[in-house]
């Protein structure tokens, strides 16, 4: 009979999903595209597939922020707080491999969006803190300039109307560029 060190020592190493599983994860809030019956929710459903993420729940802004659209109807959460509304959304614990793969999807290494901290309130009302991807504060301003400083409590197919793929917008520009010319543009 082996000791008890001995017994632990013959143990097969965990599988990689166990490993995921008993990862730290981080609470995200989802606004926009990557929310339940929008474009970009087939990541989080691959990552929750793969064990890097799971649903969490329902969950509104604990602060009031502005949601605007910019080019192509693309979300935007502006880090104003005091400004805008209480915005509806969803939140999802994401271990860090699938924070990488968000990282990417939004442009954070782009200076597209930059995941910044969050409080949230879940429907049951317990205030949560979170990570949550804003516009990056070098053109953020200027989104709320050129939405006459009105936002969206939601970011709901009404307001999605008109939205355009990645894949769909002209690629002559990058979307940094796509931006600039939008905020530069009059509002309609």
């Amino acid at each position: 009979m082996g000791t008890a060190a001995g017994d632990a020592a013959e143990q097969p190493p965990a599988a990689p999903e166990a490993k995921r599983a008993a990862a730290p994860r981080t609470l995200v809030f989802t606004y926009g595209t990557l929310k339940r019956g929008f474009s970009n929710h087939g990541l989080l459903q691959d990552l929750a597939r793969d064990g890097d993420a799971s649903f969490v729940g329902a969950a509104t802004t604990a602060p009031r922020l502005p949601l605007v659209c910019g080019p192509y109807r693309v979300p935007f959460l502006l880090n104003l707080p005091g400004a805008g509304h209480r915005v509806s959304g969803e939140l999802y614990a994401v271990t860090p491999r699938g924070l990488e793969r968000l990282d990417e999807l939004e442009g954070v290494s782009r200076a597209h969006y930059e995941r910044l901290p969050i409080s949230v309130l879940l429907a049951e009302g317990a205030q949560v803190d979170a990570v949550a991807y804003y516009a990056h504060r070098g053109y953020a301003d200027d989104l709320w300039a050129r939405s006459g400083e009105k936002g969206y409590p939601e970011y709901s197919p009404a307001v999605a109307d008109g939205y355009i793929r990645r894949k769909d917008r002209p690629q002559q520009l990058t979307f940094l560029e796509q931006i600039r010319v939008f905020v530069s543009s009059q509002s309609s």
